[in-house]
């Protein structure tokens, strides 16, 4: 993944990838609190591995999506060894074109009749 300017020349994105843009969307977090965010917000379905989540975050750093965190809690409260990261500027871009470009994928999916009006159950996909 290298760096773009064209925010749509990254889509599409791959589920780990949309899903880490997703859990730093609301604020700064480091890995494991990624990973834990992550498995939280697709209620277990996806599961990082360190490497899968590792190697994501390095590509998505060079990618220009996200950036490493200079801001650190209170040493006190934390380990002075995680690296905190937050959504750049084009990866706030990037992630709002594959959340339209996945409704719309659903809207197509709902018109062919393979999903029903109601979310159906989700499947048991994990990465990692």
């Amino acid at each position: 993944m290298a760096k773009a300017k064209e925010p749509r020349s990254l889509l599409p994105l791959t589920p780990a990838v949309f899903h880490i843009l997703l859990a730093l969307s609301d604020r700064e977090r480091h890995g494991y609190g990624i990973m834990q965010e992550v498995k939280h917000q697709t209620g277990g379905r996806l599961n990082l591995g360190p490497g899968t989540l590792y190697g994501c975050l390095n590509r998505m750093l060079e990618a220009g999506l996200i950036e490493e965190s200079d801001e650190r809690p209170d040493p006190e409260l934390d380990d002075e060894r995680r690296k905190y990261y937050r959504v750049a500027d084009l990866g706030r871009r990037v992630s709002r074109l594959e959340a339209e470009r996945l409704e719309e994928a659903v809207h197509a999916a709902r018109r062919k009749k393979l999903l029903s009006p109601v979310r159906s159950a989700g499947l048991d996909w994990r990465i990692g």
